[in-house]
């Protein structure tokens, strides 16, 4: 995107990419679909920015969800939008939205070199003056860096960009893994591997504090769990310190206490005479009654007629406050994105220039800037992408 709005600015563009093609974290994305953007207006979207929402505000505004839709579909990419606003190309193929932006660019002779990694930036004078690659000397009085994060470094991203920054004196903010499934203590977790949970709750605490309360759909894996709940979690508690983080799981989040009570003692009252694990099969997923048994010190073969007052209120207790004992996030080898990165106030947010170096810009995931799953990461780097290459071709 910086590329082609540069070019079309009448800037003369030289890409440079250190892998054999281009797009190659985008072929990854929404598990090799792309999930491009989120069809929402720009203050919705400012909604879903967990970090610099305040920065992206004019970038949103100038370049929204909308317009890049428009662009792509101007550009032969049919689309369609999906349950939560999600916007996929039409043909399920994240390879079609790296060829249309490919083509936008070639159309405005961008000139592309492949298979070359660039080392160092030349500065003088807090100017830019070119960079270094492994092939040589190249110079330039605009350089936009859009390298990415430190998330899948598969890809390329391997975090070259906060060296970058440092080179310029920028100041970093620490990356960490954002977008990711989380590791749990307790190895029974490992009995409900591969289950899946749809409509439950999930809360978020810090310091003994509730953050977040949110609702939808998470898994239970073989190191903890994942899923749209968790990684939306995960984005909420990675600066935190693991012990102060609580994960809580609410099995039944359409149920009050006193509803789930009730429904409990109704069958409970109906089934006295069978053994407590069989009575929940109602009411839990076959591979959760175990383990909520065991957090509640009730033996599976107990008869339901013999349960005590107490140890249906235990019961009640697990299915809605399950605590899900919180270790640690996965790493950026899993993370979708990077949180942290080159420090804003060192940015300047109508243009993304440093305001360090003169003709240095830095767009996108390098930028410590980062938003909900949904779409909305891509289109930061859209909008910033926008940004700089107009404002690089105009300068």
């Amino acid at each position: 995107m910086a590329a082609h709005a540069a070019a079309e600015g009448g800037a003369d563009v030289t890409l440079f990419e250190r892998n054999e093609k281009c797009g190659k974290k985008i072929y990854i994305t929404g598990k090799g679909r792309c999930n491009v953007t989120n069809d929402c207006d720009p203050q919705e979207y400012l909604t879903h920015v967990v970090r610099g929402g305040k920065f992206l505000t004019g970038a949103v505004y100038t370049f929204p969800p909308r317009s890049l839709m428009e662009y792509l579909e101007r550009g032969g990419l049919k689309l369609k939008t999906e349950r939560g606003n999600r916007v996929f190309p039409e043909s399920d193929k994240a390879s079609d939205v790296t060829r249309c932006l490919e083509k936008y660019c070639r159309n405005a002779g961008v000139e592309f070199r492949f298979d070359e990694k660039v080392l160092k930036l030349l500065i003088l004078n807090s100017t830019m003056r070119g960079i270094i690659t492994e092939n040589g000397e190249y110079f330039f009085d605009k350089v936009i860096v859009c390298t990415g994060g430190k998330s899948y470094p598969s890809t390329g991203s391997d975090g070259d960009g906060y060296k970058f920054a440092a080179m310029a004196g920028h100041n970093v903010i620490a990356p960490v893994p954002s977008l990711c499934g989380v590791n749990l203590k307790e190895n029974y977790f490992k009995g409900m591997q591969g289950l899946s949970l749809k409509n439950v709750g999930l809360k978020v605490y810090i310091g003994g504090k509730l953050k977040k309360e949110l609702f939808g759909e998470m898994q239970f894996t073989h190191f903890g769990a994942s899923g749209p709940l968790v990684f939306t979690a995960s984005a909420l508690i990675n600066r935190e310190k693991n012990e102060n983080v609580k994960l809580v799981l609410d099995f039944k989040p359409a149920l009050s206490p006193e509803q789930l009570d009730a429904r409990i003692l109704r069958d409970f009252t109906a089934e006295k005479n069978k053994d407590v694990s069989n009575c929940l099969k109602a009411l839990l997923p076959s591979s959760a009654i175990l383990p909520v048994l065991q957090r509640c010190g009730i033996a599976p073969e107990k008869k339901v007629n013999s349960v005590t007052r107490g140890e249906r209120s235990a019961l009640l207790t697990n299915i809605k406050n399950f605590d899900m004992l919180f270790l640690s996030l996965r790493g950026f080898e899993e993370a979708v994105v990077t949180s942290g990165g080159v420090d804003l106030k060192e940015i300047d947010p109508k243009t993304m220039e440093s305001k360090l170096v003169k003709g240095l810009y830095f767009c996108g995931e390098v930028l410590d800037c980062d938003a909900f799953t949904g779409g909305f990461n891509l289109q930061i780097a859209f909008s910033t992408g926008y940004a700089a290459g107009r404002a690089a071709a105009k300068a």
